[in-house]
């Protein structure tokens, strides 16, 4: 039996959506087997409208690579630049696009589950979501797969 992994995407921003598929698709690469759990504002990453337009806030954000106070990160149009910054030195990396690396994930087989008291609360269907959504599911569904997992993460 395959290694498994179980991760757990709950913010929708640009810099927390690179690590759960970054990892899961690293982990489908190695041989293992790899399940994410969209939840919360996670669903974002899956959404067809939104996951090519995710965005970085610089509010709150002490690991901005220079360091905005609260202040100053409150500022009208400060998210628009701290997005920019992102998005420039992701590309001058090549690092692949949330939905190219979304497509990656899917393509090497990693399990992509929206959650569904999430889709409920925030009045999401599972059109609204990429084709390579897996039919909604529960903590408790998600909860047997983790079960069986040898590391578990959460972002």
């Amino acid at each position: 039996m395959a290694q498994r992994l179980a991760i757990i995407a709950t913010k929708g921003t640009l810099d927390m959506a690179y690590p759960p598929l970054i990892l899961a698709s690293t982990a489908v690469s190695m041989d293992m087997e790899a399940g994410i759990f969209f939840t919360l504002y996670g669903m974002d990453i899956l959404n067809k409208k939104k996951n090519g337009h995710l965005k970085v806030a610089p509010l709150g954000n002490p690991a901005m690579p220079m360091p905005v106070p609260n202040l100053v990160g409150a500022i009208p149009g400060m998210t628009a630049m701290a997005t920019t910054m992102m998005k420039g030195m992701i590309k001058k990396i090549s690092w692949p696009t949330i939905p190219e690396l979304l497509d990656i994930c899917h393509e090497g087989g990693v399990k992509l589950w929206p959650c569904q008291p999430s889709m409920e609360m925030m009045n999401i269907r599972q059109q609204d979501l990429i084709p390579e959504a897996e039919e909604a599911i529960g903590a408790a569904t998600y909860l047997e797969y983790a079960a069986q997992a040898d590391v578990t993460l959460a972002f």
